[in-house]
């Protein structure tokens, strides 16, 4: 990350090689995982696959989706307006990371399907099975995993990772109360196509520029 934002630009090729390649990488990391939860006797329900999709849950994923991409767009859009110094960074990722194309758009769309698969799986089936299987309370579970979500986030820099953090612990309690990752890995894509889409429309163009998108009705 801090190489790319080095750069003073980023080719569309470029941004579509990070996204290839970060897709490969999250799904041999998720199949290693797999393999060594599988190897180590956990069940699926335990990781929270393969549970009944009750009515309860696709509402709560379904709803919970659109009530994420509305307020999240939302925040973008706002920040988007102003000149603080987290718009002025959010600014400078998003010039460099975010698609700028059609084809790249794609690309990135399957990149956070990707991560909402993988991540939720690896974080909020795997690691907090392993939790529990210490023995741990589910507050320590919920915790642990979701400050070792935050940690695979630092690349966002300190306030970055600490906000994943806690989106983390939202998505853990939820993975607690409904037994199912679905939820997570629903909410988990939204978020990141929202950022990814929201961001290349507000934060590739000018403050002032901004200000005047922002304040149309």
């Amino acid at each position: 990350m801090r190489k790319l934002m080095a750069l003073p630009e980023v080719t569309g090729r470029e941004r579509i090689q990070l996204y290839a390649s970060t897709i490969l990488f999250q799904w041999a990391l998720t199949g290693l995982v797999a393999w060594r939860a599988f190897a180590r006797g956990m069940s699926l329900p335990e990781l929270g696959v393969m549970n009944p999709c009750s009515p309860s849950i696709v509402v709560l994923a379904a709803g919970g989706a659109a009530f994420i991409a509305v307020a999240h767009w939302m925040n973008v859009r706002r920040m988007a307006g102003t000149n603080h110094p987290t718009a002025e960074k959010l600014r400078a990722m998003a010039v460099r990371l975010f698609p700028r194309s059609p084809v790249q758009t794609l690309f990135f769309v399957t990149l956070a399907l990707t991560a909402g698969i993988c991540e939720e799986f690896i974080f909020r089936g795997f690691a907090m099975a392993a939790l529990f299987h210490l023995g741990l309370s589910k507050l320590s579970v919920i915790l642990l995993s979701s400050a070792l979500f935050g940690a695979a986030h630092l690349y966002q820099g300190k306030g970055g990772s600490v906000g994943t953090g806690i989106v983390g612990a939202l998505f853990a309690v939820v993975r607690i109360a409904y037994h199912s990752l679905l939820p997570g890995m629903i909410w988990h894509t939204v978020l990141d196509i929202v950022a990814g889409v929201a961001s290349a429309r507000y934060f590739a163009v000018a403050p002032n520029k901004n200000a005047v998108l922002h304040n149309r009705p």
